[in-house]
């Protein structure tokens, strides 16, 4: 049977200030601004996609900039921490740049042999950075910080929970994941166990439930090839039980979702088309872009929503 989910697709979180979040996401952690458009759901919300070069599939994170939003709390039934990979030889940049720009971080733990740094970003939001030498692709740059250090894409994503089992079902079941190893309360998985589809799980069965605002996480989204995969997918998990939404467009790819037992939002989003069908690749993000159905408001919506910009010469 063909692999239908291949590792991980998006992380979309929900944040405050949209320019402190620009400010962070591309001037800090030097991820380049792929796509600038709004929440389809929500068009007086940016929806902001921070990636590489292209926005390619697990490297892009996504935030809905509430301005005014109070602080979410972290706690059970969330994606607590999202993982980005780094190489080895990094860690010591990224220690010293971090500490430039004031955000405290942990000493580096070590993760099943690879060294972790852990930090929060200003909205609270929980971020990892791992250094190893499993990571081919070769990351983005706006110049302001060594290609060689760049962050390469996603490394993976850790889901508190109160219990793993139903979760687990999901994960290796229906959704091509398979158990890698567990350490020290911490269980592993991934489609092939590589960096940009490892999927952690930390159960706190009395752990208090997180609070959804600004530095939370709102959803997470699996890879699947094309719209072709996807409705497989979604038959598998409608003919298992699982509440699976109709697809939905979203300009830049194709989304179902559903809450797997845990209470974690998961999109299944397929890898066609990206986000170069409606901009140059060498301007992505710089335009404001809208799906034709808000294009007749694209006035009043503008007016809605606060003016931002890249400014990076601070972060150089």
């Amino acid at each position: 049977m063909s692999t239908l989910i291949t590792g991980i697709h998006h992380i979309t979180a929900i944040a405050g200030n949209p320019q402190k979040n620009i400010d962070f996401y591309t001037g800090i952690l030097g991820l380049r601004m792929v796509k600038k458009t709004i929440n389809f759901d929500a068009p007086d919300v940016y929806h902001f996609y921070f990636g590489d070069e292209l926005g390619a599939p697990g490297t892009v994170f996504t935030t809905f900039p509430f301005d005014g939003a109070r602080k979410g709390t972290k706690g059970t039934g969330e994606l607590t921490y999202t993982a980005f990979s780094i190489s080895s030889q990094s860690l010591s940049f990224w220690m010293d740049r971090l500490a430039q720009f004031n955000i405290p971080t942990s000493t580096p733990l070590t993760r099943f042999g690879e060294k972790v740094l852990r930090f929060e970003d200003h909205d609270g939001m929980g971020i990892e950075l791992i250094a190893n030498d499993r990571d081919s692709r070769k990351g983005w740059t706006y110049g302001t910080i060594p290609l060689e250090y760049s962050i390469r894409g996603f490394y993976g994503a850790t889901l508190n929970l109160k219990a793993k089992e139903l979760t687990e079902k999901l994960l290796t079941q229906f959704m091509d994941y398979k158990f890698i190893a567990e350490e020290q309360g911490r269980y592993r998985y991934g489609t092939e166990g590589k960096p940009g589809d490892i999927v952690d799980i930390v159960v706190d069965k009395d752990g208090r439930q997180g609070i959804q605002s600004a530095g939370t996480v709102h959803h997470i989204a699996f890879r699947t090839d094309n719209e072709a995969t996807q409705l497989k997918i979604q038959k598998k998990l409608l003919d298992n039980g699982y509440h699976v939404t109709e697809v939905k467009d979203r300009n830049y790819f194709k989304s179902i979702y559903f809450r797997e037992p845990g209470g974690v939002l998961f999109e299944i989003a397929t890898d066609e088309p990206g986000f170069a069908i409606d901009e140059d690749e060498k301007l992505l993000g710089e335009a404001l872009k809208l799906p034709l159905w808000a294009e007749p408001h694209r006035e009043r919506i503008e007016k809605s929503l606060a003016k931002v910009t890249i400014n990076l010469e601070k972060y150089a």
